[in-house]
């Protein structure tokens, strides 16, 4: 018990399910309820089928591929950036994506398990093992899921102009954090 609590604290740092609450809100404004429900579980999904198989083939398919963890920051970082800059140039009301895909991507990966996470699990699975890897990863995605529900009671206290002027500034600090990764993962690549 003691190795899943201590595998779950560096997992929920890097999950930041609050953190990404006010970009979940930007991406789904306009969503029916029914949308955001099905956008969540199929974020839930993706983000629990890509962080189990990477924690059990991350390391072999890197090295098959040549694939550093520079680069695969370098990648999600360019994903985010471009996902962002839409975001603050459109101005109509309507959703930038369809819900179809948005659950997959961004929100599934590399929203709530990206670079931060994957890279989190190969080092704690070499200290407090597999199991307790899964399991903190499992109940981290769950807790993001439970947090993006309730993401209503945020767009009700802030309104609809709030709303969009949140959207807005998420999508800059969205752009940032992409920057970031992108930023950092140039330097584990030249380093």
């Amino acid at each position: 018990m003691k190795s899943i609590f201590l595998a779950f604290i560096p997992v929920f740092v890097a999950v930041d399910a609050i953190g990404v609450l006010p970009i979940f809100v930007s991406l789904t404004r306009g969503a029916s309820k029914k949308e955001k429900f099905s956008i969540i579980i199929q974020s839930m999904i993706t983000a629990l089928c890509v962080a189990t198989a990477f924690i059990f083939l991350g390391k072999a398919v890197f090295r098959l591929l040549g694939i550093s963890v520079g680069d695969f920051m370098i990648a999600g970082g360019a994903v985010l950036f471009s996902i962002a800059i839409i975001d603050i140039l459109n101005s109509e009301k309507r959703r930038r994506m369809p819900s179809k895909e948005l659950g997959a991507v961004p929100i599934g990966t590399p929203l709530i398990v990206g670079p931060a996470v994957l890279t989190t699990s190969l080092i704690i699975i070499a200290e407090y093992g597999l199991f307790a890897t899964l399991v903190s990863v499992f109940i981290n995605v769950l807790l993001a899921g439970l947090i993006f529900s309730f993401s209503q009671v945020l767009i009700k206290t802030l309104g609809e102009g709030g709303s969009k002027a949140l959207s807005k500034v998420m999508a800059l600090l969205l752009a940032s954090i992409a920057v970031m990764m992108i930023r950092k993962g140039i330097a584990q690549v030249i380093g």
